[in-house]
């Protein structure tokens, strides 16, 4: 087999492949005899049709198969006889089934070289998570404000609508739940901390195949939501190419995180059970070894 490899920049390659005529001939033989299994053809028992009528009623189907079957067979072949390492999937053009002998063009982006920088000692800092009353009374106004502009008064017959038995034991209870939702915030500022230094130390070039299928996937996501939320059609199209904008450096940055994060858990020998539990993983090991430069740090 005949496979040639050009490189277009950093990371994409266009690699070509030619399928000889003994291997496809070969493997068209396997179809015709799948073929000739079920087809159905006036005068003849199934399984017991000749070649060459199957190829006078079936010759497309067959040729059709035999590229399903080749096409991907040769690609890894390729791939593995050029030692590339995609990271995606490729994209597929220019095949041609001529004179009995296949080609076609893969191209594909191959992972990238990442080097991390250092990511031990990271400094974070994490906020306090402790409620004030101040914290208590804004949320107090939030409910006084009424749907229907009225203002609700706020006392124990109020406490007891949201089933509590007075105002002070749904006080107790709103300070509790305000301290969890600030914990989680704080989190996650921690982990942006890290995410950040681990942005400006690393050095890699951003595959952009990936970013452009994770693009893709978000923006039809966001479009789904946007209609069953009732918008119109026509309204949607006019706000594609700002979506599209907007979850761009979104998707860069995902997927340039990812990147670095599965970088160090190689560097670190850091395994999870399931692939989309790797970065909880190794952000976990990074907090670990940060630099903690409060005094009010909690479990993480």
């Amino acid at each position: 087999m005949k496979v040639d490899v050009k490189k277009i920049d950093a990371l994409k390659r266009e690699v070509k492949f030619e399928v000889p005529r003994e291997r496809v001939s070969k493997t068209m033989d396997e179809v015709y005899e799948e073929i000739g299994k079920y087809a159905k053809v006036r005068g003849f028992r199934p399984g017991k049709v000749p070649r060459a009528i199957l190829a006078n009623s079936h010759s497309k189907l067959a040729e059709e198969e035999t590229i399903k079957k080749l096409v991907p067979q040769a690609y890894q072949e390729g791939i593995g006889q050029h030692r590339l390492n995609p990271i995606d999937l490729p994209q597929i053009t220019d095949v041609a089934l001529k004179d009995g002998i296949l080609s076609f063009k893969a191209t594909l982006d191959i992972r990238p070289e990442v080097k991390p920088g250092p990511y031990k000692g990271i400094k974070v800092t994490r906020k306090s998570s402790k409620v004030s009353e101040e914290d208590i009374s804004k949320t107090l106004e939030f409910f006084k404000k009424g749907r229907d502009g009225a203002e609700t008064v706020i006392d124990d017959a109020f406490a007891r609508g949201m089933g509590f038995p007075n105002l002070a034991d749904f006080k107790q209870a709103l300070a509790r739940q305000l301290e969890l939702d600030k914990d989680r915030q704080n989190r996650v500022d921690v982990e942006n901390q890290v995410i950040d230094a681990l942005m400006k130390n690393a050095k890699l070039v951003v595959p952009q195949s990936l970013v452009q299928r994770q693009l893709q996937q978000r923006l039809n996501e966001t479009l789904k939501r946007l209609k069953n939320q009732g918008m119109k059609d026509e309204e949607i199209q006019k706000k594609e190419a700002e979506i599209t904008k907007s979850l761009q450096e979104i998707v860069e940055r995902d997927v340039k995180v990812y990147l670095i994060l599965e970088a160090i858990a190689k560097q670190e020998k850091i395994e999870a059970p399931e692939e989309e539990n790797l970065p909880a993983k190794v952000m976990e090991f990074l907090l670990k070894e940060a630099k903690w430069e409060s005094d009010l740090l909690t479990q993480v």
